[in-house]
């Protein structure tokens, strides 16, 4: 098949976004599939996209070439650029399906989803609505609350529109602030004092103007994918130091991953159910990946859904699928065929 892996972009996981672009786009060939990488925001200015699919490939000189933009982001998303780059459209719709290697804001959110849909571009991973509701950690929770799916306690709060004090909102340290809509934990902090939630607060603002303050749980962190309805084997992580922060996601040795996870047969199929349900409750197709606590007694809780989880060599739901026998090349011929069942 033809296929675009899309990556880069304009969020703070832009850095993560291209890791995983590379490696998927590099799986897909070894599997004889004529795969390109594209920067979604940059694009490519001198692409041929009647010629580009054929022939050699250097996926690791356009990885450079995807890098070199990396410092101009900031300065480009000032000028209000359009966002999708030159030719990424034209290289999208040539393509047989697109990959969609993106994370964070403009990427995990719909907004890129609902445009392809527009263009009837096949693309990987659930629609536009479902990514939206999941990225947005606020709406997720309010899901998940109402449908069985067990959350911690939290409260959304609106920049200028509300108290740094957390009396005001009914909750006690320690607690968890973390931007609404973020991922790879960018924005995430745990107070226990009002001091340190004051800072928390301004830190999570400077992100976004939505943020979302829970009850902190104290246990042991997990892992589910769900692909194609399936729950793949629970994953446990344990960071060496601190919580599963940007750092230790992305950092080889920060985090001891046992997959399966030592659990019970029963706490593993609860959570595995879990995990299903909140799919289910999101709309999510395809595929996702949840992330779960669990306290000492047992207690569960999913903290949300990732509708485009991380294909880092370091990245969870690769382990999951090796767990099953899966090598991460078929894994990623997995996510596109399952992906395409959305177009029958």
């Amino acid at each position: 098949m033809k296929i675009v892996v899309l990556a880069g972009g304009t969020s703070t996981e832009r850095d993560v976004s291209i890791v995983s672009g590379t490696n998927v786009c590099k799986a897909l060939r070894s599997k004889g599939h004529q795969a390109i990488l594209v920067d979604v925001y940059f694009g490519k200015e001198d692409a041929d996209c009647e010629t580009i699919f054929d022939g050699e490939y250097d996926v690791d000189q356009e990885v450079e070439y995807i890098k070199g933009f990396n410092d101009k982001v900031a300065d480009t998303v000032a000028k209000n650029k359009d966002f999708f780059g030159v030719k990424v459209l034209e290289l999208c719709k040539a393509a047989d399906v697109v990959f969609l290697a993106l994370h964070g804001a403009n990427g995990e959110d719909g907004k890129v989803q609902a445009a392809f849909d527009l263009y009837h571009i096949p693309y990987t991973g659930t629609g536009y609505l479902s990514s939206a509701m999941a990225m947005d950690k606020g709406i997720t929770k309010k899901l998940f609350s109402v449908s069985g799916v067990p959350t911690p306690k939290g409260v959304e709060l609106i920049k200028g529109h509300c108290s740094d004090q957390l009396s005001d909102q009914g909750m006690e340290f320690p607690v968890v602030v973390k931007t609404c809509c973020g991922g790879s934990s960018v924005g995430v902090y745990i107070t226990k004092d009002q001091k340190e939630y004051e800072e928390a607060l301004a830190g999570a603002f400077s992100y976004e103007n939505e943020v979302v303050v829970e009850e902190y749980i104290e246990g042991r962190e997990f892992s589910v994918g769900v692909v194609d309805g399936e729950a793949y084997p629970v994953i446990e992580i344990a960071p060496v130091e601190g919580f599963y922060d940007y750092k230790n996601k992305y950092s080889a040795g920060a985090a001891v991953e046992t997959c399966p996870a030592v659990l019970t047969e029963e706490q593993t199929s609860r959570m595995q159910n879990y995990a299903k349900m909140g799919c289910k409750v999101l709309g999510i197709e395809g595929y996702a990946r949840l992330d779960f606590l669990m306290k000492e007694n047992g207690e569960m809780y999913c903290l949300e859904a990732n509708t485009l989880p991380g294909m880092t060599p370091t990245s969870l739901l690769p382990q999951e699928a090796a767990a099953l026998g899966i090598d991460y090349p078929g894994l990623c011929e997995k996510l596109i065929y399952i992906s395409l069942k959305k177009y029958e």
